[in-house]
């Protein structure tokens, strides 16, 4: 079976080919009711508005249908049911299941007991593979990915879009210029790992260092629901946002991105200037998760 776990799984070849079908599949080049006969189990145990809806509209317009369960409390979890036996039990009605948890490796877990494949559309901290191929898509639609610079700014501790983001881009030669608040940097061992793999990373302390020289800057908000507790999460909430006065002296073809949702990182007047490529990356999700969920059932 091929499960779509995480982005270390992939090699660059395999992002490439997938890309392509995206965009095959973006500009209508498909059979219509390609997936008429299939079912896909969207169980999302963490809240979820485009990661859920763009994987049901994509199944939709393959042809097939979605069933789900969209919270821990609608499950048989909060009778004390395993996510084991759960992941079991749903194989049994489906042709692949799409999962959110909020605890890293739970998709990971999942695909060892389950008999359809699994696509992790988030696990905690850690991966998050459909997210990171709309984002390579959405800049592969404006410039070659090879060579660029781009930033990634806001919580890179614990956000599992600027992980899974930083190791595909490792795959293009590109350079990474990191900018976080104090204590939400990108973790010692993902740098590392970025490092190991030849990619330069270069660390900033502000935005404004960095943003003149970038093509593509990828804006993450603090997550709140990720930190241990409120004291921790308000230190650093608030601690950036960028405004149309950080873009004077930009790159013309510079990149903003976010996966959005936002919470005050980004002025709503930003969205109104040529550099604003967020709703599209929205989008872009409907052709990514129709590429995977057609390269899974095939």
């Amino acid at each position: 079976m091929y499960h779509i776990i995480s982005i270390r799984d992939f090699e660059r070849r395999d992002l490439d080919y997938l890309l392509d079908r995206a965009q095959e599949f973006d500009t209508g080049d498909y059979r219509p009711g390609i997936l008429d006969d299939k079912l896909v189990a969207l169980l999302f145990f963490e809240p979820s508005t485009r990661t859920r809806m763009s994987f049901a509209t994509a199944m939709a317009r393959l042809g097939g249908r979605s069933i789900g369960v969209d919270s821990v409390e609608a499950s048989s979890i909060v009778k004390g049911e395993t996510l084991a036996d759960t992941i079991r039990v749903v194989g049994g009605y489906v042709d692949a299941i799409v999962l959110r948890h909020p605890k890293e490796g739970a998709a990971r877990l999942a695909s060892e007991f389950a008999s359809v494949p699994v696509i992790n559309a988030g696990d905690g901290a850690g991966q998050h593979p459909s997210q990171t191929l709309l984002d390579l898509y959405t800049i592969r639609q404006s410039m070659p990915i090879d060579g660029i610079d781009v930033g990634l700014l806001g919580d890179l501790r614990y956000g599992r879009t600027a992980h899974s983001l930083a190791l595909a881009l490792s795959l293009y030669g590109v350079t990474l210029h990191t900018i976080a608040p104090g204590g939400l940097e990108m973790p010692a061992n993902i740098a590392l790992e970025l490092r190991e793999r030849g990619m330069e990373v270069v660390e900033h302390s502000d935005v404004q260092e960095a943003i003149r020289d970038l093509d593509v800057l990828y804006v993450t908000r603090i997550q709140r629901e990720r930190f241990p507790d409120s004291a921790s999460y308000y230190n650093v909430a608030s601690s950036y946002r960028i405004t149309p006065d950080h873009l004077a002296g930009v790159k013309d073809r510079l990149m903003i991105l976010h996966p959005l949702p936002r919470a005050g990182e980004i002025d709503p007047a930003v969205d109104r200037t040529p550099y604003a490529r967020y709703f599209e990356q929205a989008s872009n999700g409907v052709p990514i998760r129709m590429a995977l969920l057609h390269e899974v059932m095939k």
